[in-house]
């Protein structure tokens, strides 16, 4: 299993991106969590097969139709100890 820790940068609040990312990852097979950060932008640990994990970063460069992303920064990562994707308190 494939894990990386996200951030995205841009109009990424308030807009219902958090939402949206959990509604991807679900519908890959991703696991992981996402939460707003207290900078502005949103950060998320992804886990999965490393196709579907690069299916959802690709989808998260667009974001949904509301956002604006204007940087993605990745890293490698350990994976989450629970299954499962959904959002977590922010920092």
């Amino acid at each position: 299993m494939r894990a990386r820790r996200v951030t995205i940068a841009g109009r990424v609040q308030g807009v219902g991106y958090r939402d949206w990312m959990v509604r991807e990852a679900v519908r890959l097979g991703v696991h992981g969590w996402v939460r707003n950060r207290s900078d502005g932008r949103v950060e998320a640990l992804v886990a999965g097969e490393e196709a579907a994990v690069q299916a959802l970063l690709s989808a998260c460069r667009r974001g949904p139709m509301l956002a604006r992303v204007t940087e993605i920064t990745e890293e490698f990562a350990d994976p989450p100890a629970e299954p499962g994707f959904r959002r977590v308190p922010g920092a």
